[in-house]
């Protein structure tokens, strides 16, 4: 049986759900072996810790883009690159994690309602590290034991624990803390920290607000991989990868989290009267990659003017993106940072309650994207735009001024730059 309910049940029986398991984790901790963590050892040179969790994706890729830059680093001895949820029980990582996917898939309305009911700063942080702690014991003795001199969380969990170490004395190390969404969200906030960065200054005015002093924070951008500030040429790339120069080319996100509006996207974009072309992007999605490549060879033998090339997993999205004039997808954070910094626009479809809709205000608001409620109005909106070329081109130059394509550069050099000794901020709501 589905330990989520749906959407039709309504959050009551979900959030039933919730508490018998935030309240059900300590007494069912089971022991692990020794986890083996990949590091780069040195005698010398600052020790990194860099922790995300697997709830999503977006927190992980911001850490691999951090990490790939400290091991780049002369000054650096030592990276560690960490999923935090390895450290707790199963049950409490399945509270987490395989939850908060369970909630995209089945009740995501709900997601939203959980996001929106809990944004309230200072409101909850106490009762969340109180349950934290209780479930993060061997992360508490694992980040002692390794005494990092400079930590980076790319999620709010390890954030909280860490920074009740350091109030606490129990740990000398800087904190910083990276947000992964365009909004920072209440459960980002920590009372003790060195640094936030965030993706805009909008938001470094939000937490100035709230009592953050500004010296303490960054507008960096989301890190993303650095691959994305290496610029090539658009032309070349559409040829090498057997795109026709005179056809616009759109990009296509399958989707993560075993959501993904591909098939809704392709059954819209059938009706389009503009002749185009598009790459699919699947992922790790091999049934969900033969069901698109079914549906396009149908497609294309009713409208001969649409090509379609439909892939799974790949590491270079980042020329995908440059050679794309139009990025039809979800605007998850890593995603939407990807897409400026590649000066790609975005039509927005399908987004995830909370998070996602916040990112599509800030979109919509510059004039990056333009949103598709219905699939049944895809083609129409796009064909709207295609006949508007300097349109598609303001929107292009827009998505080029917002991108930092450097954000993960920006956050390391900082933090290099910055003495071990620093003292944290203290943060008291209300003063």
């Amino acid at each position: 049986m589905d330990t989520v309910a749906s959407e039709s049940e309504g959050p009551q029986r979900t959030f039933g759900t919730l508490r018998r398991s935030v309240f059900g984790i300590n007494f069912l901790r089971r022991k692990f072996g020794p986890l083996k963590v990949p590091n780069t050892a040195s005698s010398d040179g600052r020790r990194v810790l860099i922790l995300s969790t697997s709830a999503g994706t977006g927190h992980v890729r911001a850490a691999e883009a951090l990490e790939k830059v400290f091991r780049l680093q002369p000054g650096v001895g030592e990276v560690r690159n960490v999923d935090a949820l390895r450290f707790t029980n199963k049950l409490f990582r399945d509270f987490y994690s395989k939850l908060y996917i369970q909630l995209v898939q089945k009740a995501p309305t709900v997601l939203g309602w959980v996001y929106n009911s809990t944004d309230e700063p200072w409101k909850t942080d106490r009762m969340r590290l109180m349950l934290d702690r209780l479930n993060t014991g061997p992360l508490e003795r694992f980040i002692a034991r390794y005494k990092p001199d400079i930590t980076v969380c790319t999620h709010f969990l390890p954030a909280e624990i860490i920074s009740y170490l350091i109030s606490k004395g129990k740990l000398n190390a800087r904190l910083s803390i990276v947000v992964t969404d365009f909004d920072v969200h209440a459960m980002w906030l920590c009372r003790t920290f060195h640094r936030y960065f965030v993706a805009l200054e909008e938001s470094k005015v939000h937490l100035q607000v709230l009592g953050l002093p500004e010296q303490n924070i960054t507008v960096s951008g989301i890190p993303i991989d650095p691959a994305f500030s290496q610029k090539e040429d658009r032309s070349l790339l559409r040829a090498q990868a057997g795109f026709d120069s005179e056809r616009p080319l759109f990009l296509i996100s399958g989707g993560a989290l075993g959501v993904s509006p591909a098939a809704g996207v392709l059954e819209g974009l059938s009706r389009l009267r503009h002749p185009a072309q598009a790459v699919v992007i699947c992922g790790k999605n091999p049934d969900l990659q033969a069901d698109l490549e079914k549906q396009v060879r149908a497609i294309e033998a009713v409208n001969p003017a649409l090509s379609f090339k439909v892939l799974g997993y790949t590491n270079e999205m980042h020329r995908w993106m440059q050679m794309s004039d139009l990025f039809i997808g979800k605007p998850g954070g890593l995603t939407t940072a990807e897409s400026l910094a590649s000066g790609l626009p975005m039509v927005i479809v399908a987004p995830i309650p909370g998070q996602e809709d916040r990112n599509s205000d800030h979109l919509l608001e510059k004039g990056i994207a333009m949103k598709c409620n219905e699939f049944t109005t895809l083609a129409y909106k796009i064909d709207g735009l295609l006949d508007q070329p300097a349109q598609l081109e303001a929107m292009r130059t827009k998505a080029l001024a917002y991108g930092r394509p450097r954000a993960a550069e920006t956050i390391v050099e900082t933090l290099m730059n910055q003495p071990v000794e620093e003292e944290a901020a203290q943060v008291v709501p209300g003063n």
